[in-house]
C-alpha cells in the first residue's frame, strides 16, 4: 500500500489519545510544593540560626538577620535556585575569632568587605576556581571546624562557657567536669536525644511525624520541658531591635583585617559553592526534577552570595554562606523553585518580628547541644573513608589539625601546601626496573615518565646488550617531552644497531610500536602472532568512535608516516594507531601523549561524519571502517574469540570501575526508573543515548519496537509481562516508546505482501498493521519532526508507529490501572536518528517530535 505523500500542513486533532489533559495554568507553578517546603526549612533554620549565633557570641538576632538576608537576598539573586543561605556552622570559629579580636561593629564591617570582594570574584567569573581546592582539604577544614564548635559547645552543654581556643577548652574541661551543672546537662540531654531517636520513629505513625524537622522537636522538647519543670536555666535573651548594633567603621590593623577579610571570603566562597556542586547531584538524583530547575550557574550564585554578605553585614548580621542541611531538606521537601527559599525569608523575618517571647523561653543549653551535634557530623566517616581510599589522608589530617589548632586560614594554607607536595610526589615517582627473560630484555617503568626520570630510564636502556630484542613496558598515563626524545633516541640507536624494540602498555601484549622493520617478526606475548587479540581498539571510558575491533595490520614504512616506528604520529605521539596505545592512557594529545590524535580521537579514525568517512558517507571511503563490520571479512576471526576476547577486557578493565556499584545493586536490588521499550537494532546503544547506567533502565527490546494490544488472539506475553513488571513491582515513573530512523521491521512492513508465508517475523508484524493503518488514515494528522518533511516513508512510518505504540501502550491493564488512579508514571514517545546521532521527543504539539538540544531544552509530552 502506497503512502500518501507528507503533507505536514494537515489539520490536526486538538488532542491526542495518549496527549494528558489540558491543565489550566497557574500564575505561580510549583507554589504550594515551594509553600511547604519553605516551612519545613525555616523550622530548621531557626533553631539552628540561634545556635550559630550563640557559638559565635554574636548578639542573637545576627543569626535570624543572617538566615532572613540569606533567604531574600540570596533566594532572588543566586545561580543555585534552591540552595539555601544563611548563617552556617563552617563559619562559626572565624566569626567567633573575629568577634574576640576586633568586636562585633568592625566583625560586620568584614563582612560587608568580604561581600564585596565575592562581588568583585563573581564579576571576574572566577568561581570554578574554587573548585580546583582538594576536597581533602575541604573536608578537612570542615573536620577541623566541627572539632572545635563541639568541643567549645561542651562547655555550655555542662553548663559553664567556652574559652577562646581549642587547647584551652581541652585544659579546662576537667574542672567544667567537676563543677557540672545538672539542670543544663539534664537538657542537653534530653536534646540530643530526641535529636538522635526522633528520624527513627517506627511504624505509620512514625512516617508522619519524621515531617517535623528533629532540629525543632529536641528544641521545642527541651524547652517545654524546662518551662513545666521551673528549672532556672540561662536561656535566650533577644534585646529590642532598638538597640541592635550595625555594622562600623573597621578599627584595627591593615594586615589584620585584611587577613579576616580573605580568610571569611574564602570560606563563604568554598563553602557556598561547594554547596552547589551537592544541590546539583541532588536535583539529578531526584525523578522529574532535573527537568524543572537546571544546574547552578556558579558565577551568579558568588555575586548573590557577595550581595547577601553586603546586605547582611550593613544590618548586623553573620556572615552568610551556603547551608548544606538546609539545602537538603528543601529538596527532599519537594521544592521546584526558588520560591522556596525567599519565603522561608520571609517567615524568618516574621518570626524576629513577632515570636521574640516565645523564643526567649528556649534554654542555651538546649542551643547549645544542638550546635554541638553539628559539629560532630561536621567529621564525616564518609568523607574519612573516601579520602582514605584515595591515598589523600595526610591531606586531610593535616587540615583538619592545622584547623583546630592554628585557625581556619592557617589549617587551609597548611592542607593544600601539603596536597601540592602529595601531587608533586605522586608525580615524580616513577620505578624503572630491568630484566631478563628467555633472551628478552624487559624494562618496566611504573609511574608517570617525566625529565627527573630521564637519567634512570636511559640508564636502563643502556644496559639492554646491542642487537637484542627489549620490551619496554610503559605503566603510566603521563610522558613529557623529554622522557618522549629519550625513548625515540634509544629506539632508533638500538634498531640501527641490529635489535628490535617494542613498546607496550600497562599489560603485556598491547604493543604501541613496532619497531622499524620488524613489523611480523616478533608475535605478541601472549597470542598467536600477530594477528593475535591485542588489537582491539576497544577501550573503556575512551571516546566512542568507529568504536570496533580490527586486526592489526603490518606497520608502514616508519619515515614519518603514521602508524609507524616510535615518532611515527602527529605531535609527536607514540605511533600512530589507536591499537598501539596503552590500557588507561589518554586518547592523544600534544607534547608526546600516548594516542596518535591531539583530539583524543583515535589516530586511525579519518576526519569526517560520523561513520568514519572523510566526506561524512556510512561506508567511511577507502579508509573508512564500514557501518558495523570488521575491517576486512575475510581474515575476521571466529566470534568465539571475539566474545571471549570482549569479556577478558571487560573484566581486567571495566569491572574495577563498575564493581563497587554492580555490588550496591546486588545488595539493594533493581530500582530503574524508567521502562525504555525500543527496537532490538544493534546500533541503538541505550545508555549512551540516555546518558544512562546500570540500574536505570528497565529496558524491553523487539523487532520494530511494538506493543502489542493485550488479548487472547493479538496479545503477546513476553511484551506485557515485561509492562506489568516494571509498572506493579519496580513502579516504573515513566515508560518511553523509542523507534529509530532506517528501521529494517518497519521497512519489512511497508513490503510485507498479504499472501505471503506466513513466517515469524510476518506473525510478529501484524502487531505494527495498525501503525500502517493509522499512516493512510486521512483524518489523523501525521507524525512529522519539526522543522523538516520526513525523509522517506519508512521515515514516516517510523514516526507514526511511535504514536501508535504509546496508544496500545495505554490498553495495558496496568499502565491503564496507574494513570487513572493517579499514579506519577508518564508516557514519552523518542524517535533516535541513527546518521544525525539526533535524538527527538514527542512534544505538547500532538505528534510532533522535536530535537533534543545539548541543553536539553524541548518541552516534551509526558502523557497521563
Amino acid at each position: 500500500m502506497a503512502p500518501p505523500a507528507a503533507d505536514a500542513t494537515r489539520t490536526e486533532r486538538h488532542r491526542q489519545p495518549h496527549s494528558p489533559r489540558p491543565v489550566p495554568p497557574h500564575r505561580f507553578p510549583g507554589s504550594g510544593a515551594d509553600l511547604s517546603a519553605s516551612i519545613a526549612v525555616f523550622l530548621i533554620a531557626l533553631p539552628l540560626s540561634l545556635g550559630i549565633a550563640l557559638a559565635t557570641g554574636a548578639p542573637l538576632q545576627a543569626g535570624l538577620v543572617a538566615a532572613a538576608v540569606g533567604g531574600l537576598v540570596v533566594g532572588r539573586l543566586g545561580g543555585c535556585p534552591l540552595q539555601v543561605s544563611g548563617p552556617a556552622a563552617g563559619l562559626t570559629v572565624v566569626t567567633a575569632d573575629l568577634i574576640h579580636r576586633y568586636g562585633w561593629r568592625t566583625t560586620c564591617a568584614i563582612t560587608v568587605l568580604a561581600g564585596l570582594a565575592q562581588l568583585g570574584l563573581g564579576c571576574l567569573r572566577v568561581a570554578r576556581t574554587a573548585l580546583a581546592v582538594s576536597p581533602a582539604v575541604v573536608h578537612g577544614m570542615l573536620a577541623g571546624i566541627g572539632i572545635t564548635i563541639a568541643v567549645a559547645q561542651l562547655h555550655i552543654v555542662l553548663g559553664g562557657s567556652p574559652q577562646s581556643s581549642v587547647l584551652a577548652n581541652l585544659r579546662a574541661l576537667p574542672a567544667q567536669l567537676a563543677g557540672l551543672h545538672p539542670a543544663a546537662v539534664s537538657m542537653s540531654a534530653l536534646t540530643l536525644t530526641l535529636l538522635l531517636l526522633w528520624p527513627r520513629v517506627p511504624g505509620r505513625a512514625g512516617r508522619l511525624l519524621r515531617r517535623i524537622p528533629a532540629a525543632l522537636v529536641a528544641v521545642a522538647g527541651a524547652t517545654a520541658t524546662a518551662a513545666l519543670a521551673g528549672l532556672a536555666l540561662p536561656r535566650v535573651d533577644l534585646p529590642s531591635w532598638h538597640s541592635h548594633a550595625l555594622a562600623g567603621l573597621p578599627e584595627g590593623p591593615v594586615l589584620g583585617l585584611v587577613t579576616a577579610v580573605l580568610t571569611t571570603t574564602l570560606v563563604c566562597s568554598v563553602q557556598s559553592l561547594l554547596g552547589a556542586v551537592a544541590v546539583d547531584k541532588l536535583v539529578a538524583g531526584t525523578p522529574g526534577l532535573s527537568a524543572r530547575v537546571g544546574r547552578s550557574d556558579l558565577d551568579r550564585e558568588l555575586l548573590g552570595q557577595g550581595a547577601a554578605n553586603v546586605v547582611s553585614g550593613a544590618l548586623g548580621g553573620l556572615p552568610v554562606a551556603g547551608v548544606a542541611v538546609r539545602s537538603s531538606a528543601n529538596v527532599q521537601a519537594g521544592a521546584v523553585s526558588r520560591n522556596s527559599t525567599m519565603l522561608h525569608g520571609v517567615l524568618v523575618v516574621v518570626a524576629a518580628l513577632f515570636m521574640v517571647p516565645t523564643l526567649e523561653f528556649i534554654p542555651l543549653a538546649s542551643l547549645a547541644a544542638l550546635v554541638m551535634a553539628v559539629g560532630i557530623q561536621m567529621v564525616s566517616l564518609h568523607h574519612i573513608r573516601t579520602v582514605t581510599r584515595h591515598r589523600e589522608v595526610l591531606v586531610y589530617a593535616v587540615t583538619t589539625l592545622g584547623v583546630v589548632i592554628f585557625g581556619v586560614l592557617e589549617g587551609v594554607a597548611l592542607g593544600i601546601a601539603v596536597a601540592v607536595a602529595v601531587a608533586l610526589h605522586r608525580l615524580t615517582r616513577t620505578r624503572i626496573t630491568r630484566a631478563e627473560r628467555e633472551g628478552v630484555h624487559h624494562v618496566h617503568v611504573r609511574g608517570q615518565l617525566t625529565f627527573l626520570a630521564v637519567p634512570r630510564l636511559s640508564r636502563a636502556l643502556h644496559l639492554v646488550p646491542q642487537g637484542a630484542h627489549a620490551v619496554v613496558e610503559l605503566d603510566g598515563s603521563f610522558m613529557d617531552h623529554a622522557a618522549y626524545e629519550s625513548l625515540q633516541d634509544w629506539q632508533k640507536t638500538h634498531t640501527a644497531r641490529g635489535g628490535s624494540a617494542e613498546l607496550t602498555g600497562r599489560r603485556a601484549g598491547v604493543r604501541i610500536a613496532e619497531p622499524s622493520g620488524s613489523a611480523g617478526r616478533h608475535a605478541e606475548p601472549g597470542t598467536d602472532g600477530p594477528e593475535g587479540s591485542a588489537g582491539c581498539r576497544c577501550r573503556p571510558w575512551t571516546h566512542w568512535r568507529n568504536h570496533q575491533c580490527e586486526r592489526p595490520q603490518p606497520a608502514p614504512p616508519p619515515d614519518g608516516h603514521p602508524g609507524g616506528a616510535l615518532g611515527g604520529g602527529p605531535d609527536g605521539a607514540l605511533g600512530g594507531r589507536p591499537d598501539r596505545v596503552p590500557d588507561g592512557a589518554p586518547g592523544g594529545g600534544p607534547s608526546g601523549a600516548l594516542g596518535g590524535r591531539p583530539d583524543g580521537v583515535p589516530s586511525g579514525v579519518p576526519d569526517g561524519g560520523p561513520d568514519g568517512g572523510p566526506d561524512g558517507s556510512p561506508d567511511g571511503g577507502p579508509s573508512g571502517v564500514p557501518d558495523g563490520d570488521l575491517a576486512d571479512p575475510a581474515v575476521s576471526e571466529p566470534s568465539e574469540h571475539q566474545l571471549v576476547r570482549g569479556i577478558s577486557a571487560f573484566q581486567r578493565n571495566t569491572a574495577p570501575l563498575v564493581r563497587g556499584e554492580l555490588a550496591r545493586l546486588a545488595r539493594e536490588g533493581q530500582r530503574p526508573a524508567q521502562l525504555f521499550l525500543t527496537c532490538a537494532d544493534s546500533r541503538l546503544v541505550t545508555s549512551m543515548i540516555t546518558s544512562s547506567g546500570p540500574g536505570d533502565l528497565f529496558v524491553v527490546r523487539n523487532v520494530g519496537n511494538l506493543v502489542p494490544l493485550p488479548g487472547e488472539e493479538s496479545g503477546d506475553d513476553s511484551v506485557g509481562a515485561a509492562i506489568e513488571y516494571a509498572v506493579d513491582v519496580l513502579k516504573v515513573r515513566s515508560i518511553t516508546v523509542c523507534g529509530h530512523s532506517g528501521c529494517g521491521a518497519m521497512q519489512a512492513l511497508l513490503n510485507s505482501e498479504p499472501d505471503g508465508a506466513r513466517t515469524s517475523l510476518k506473525r510478529w508484524l501484524r502487531h505494527g498493521l495498525p501503525s500502517l493503518e493509522r499512516m493512510a488514515d486521512d483524518t489523523l494528522p501525521w507524525a512529522r519532526l519539526s522543522g523538516r518533511r520526513p525523509a522517506d516513508a519508512v521515515e514516516q512510518l517510523c514516526l507514526t508507529n511511535v504514536v501508535q505504540q504509546l496508544e496500545h501502550l495505554r490498553a495495558h491493564e496496568s499502565v491503564a490501572r496507574a494513570l487513572r488512579e493517579g499514579a506519577p508514571l508518564e508516557l514519552h514517545g523518542m524517535y533516535f536518528h541513527v546518521g544525525e546521532a539526533q535524538a527527538y521527543l514527542l512534544t505538547e504539539a500532538g505528534a510532533v517530535f522535536d530535537h533534543v538540544g545539548d541543553g536539553g531544552r524541548v518541552r516534551v509530552n509526558p502523557a497521563r
